[in-house]
């Protein structure tokens, strides 16, 4: 009988700390991690597990979410680099997440834009999702359903943020506008905004943040999304010429570069694909977004 409660009271301890049962490395590691608070040492048992052939999915990604904590990102990208040959083709995906958000923290831009060019071949290809229209994905411990419109607008999204980073708001507007043609939302429209204001369009941004105000995109009505459309109207009305100057020679901005970026913008329209109807591969942008 005693033993039995003890048995009981032990697994209803791994329930409540989510920590898996066995006594092995990787056990050991998310006990350091979980129940002592001791990510150091969760380290070195991470280490040890990856090492010790132990759940070795599991131990790279953990352990370099654990890195990320405590400040080693470019000690956490090395090892996804050095060790994800040892682990499973189902745990690349989750692996490319990880090291995407590592390669963001280190300020890796061109490293990402790799990254997101090959997911988007991945997804092109049809190697993400199997030949299925959809696929399971987990946030925040809960599981949920992502289309491949859905990932492809969000792998969009990531790629038209990191050419931001890199000033190149020419690049970033050709992605968020493809982007929103797949799976539009509020986010990404603003986003989409704030590069036609760094290109001094400022009509087009101005209209692209009034549909946000008016709700027309999902997400529109989160409070994080007015502030953003505040900031970023408080930002154009700080640099739109006063009217009576907008139609001065040499203020005109509707010439041939954006009549030309308009072509590129139509040349994009969804394919027939009969494969994937969504999303096809993305056209070559002066050799920078070819994928």
């Amino acid at each position: 009988m005693e033993m039995m409660k003890n048995k009981e009271n032990k697994e209803l301890f791994h329930v409540v700390h989510k920590v898996p049962s066995g006594d092995g490395p990787y056990v050991r590691a998310k006990h350091a991690q979980l129940v002592e608070k001791e990510p150091e040492t969760a380290i070195v048992w991470f280490w040890k597990a990856i090492n010790g052939g132990d759940r070795v999915d599991s131990a790279l990604k953990d352990m370099c979410v654990v890195m990320k904590q405590l400040h080693r990102t470019e000690e956490a990208i090395e090892a996804i680099y050095s060790f994800r040959s040892l682990c499973s083709q189902q745990a690349q995906e989750s692996l490319d997440n990880v090291l995407l958000d590592l390669l963001k923290k280190s300020g890796k831009v061109d490293e990402q834009i790799a990254l997101l060019k090959q997911k988007l071949r991945q997804i092109y290809q049809g190697q993400v999702f199997n030949g299925k229209p959809t696929k399971t994905a987990r946030s925040h411990g809960k599981k949920f359903q992502v289309s491949v419109s859905q990932e492809t607008a969000r792998v969009l999204g990531n790629l038209g943020w990191a050419y931001m980073q890199k000033g190149d708001f020419m690049a970033a507007e050709v992605i968020y506008k493809k982007a929103q043609m797949i799976d539009a939302d509020s986010n990404k429209a603003c986003n989409l905004a704030h590069c036609l204001i760094k290109q001094a369009r400022y009509d087009e941004a101005r209209n692209i943040l009034e549909d946000v105000w008016r709700a027309n995109y999902a997400g529109s009505d989160d409070p994080k999304t007015k502030n953003r459309v505040e900031e970023l109207v408080l930002e154009l009305d700080s640099r739109q010429p006063p009217p009576f100057l907008q139609n001065l020679p040499g203020l005109n901005l509707d010439d041939d570069f954006v009549n030309g970026l308009e072509q590129l913008i139509n040349a994009w329209a969804p394919s027939k694909s009969r494969r994937l109807p969504i999303f096809e591969e993305i056209s070559t942008f002066k050799n920078q977004l070819a994928c």
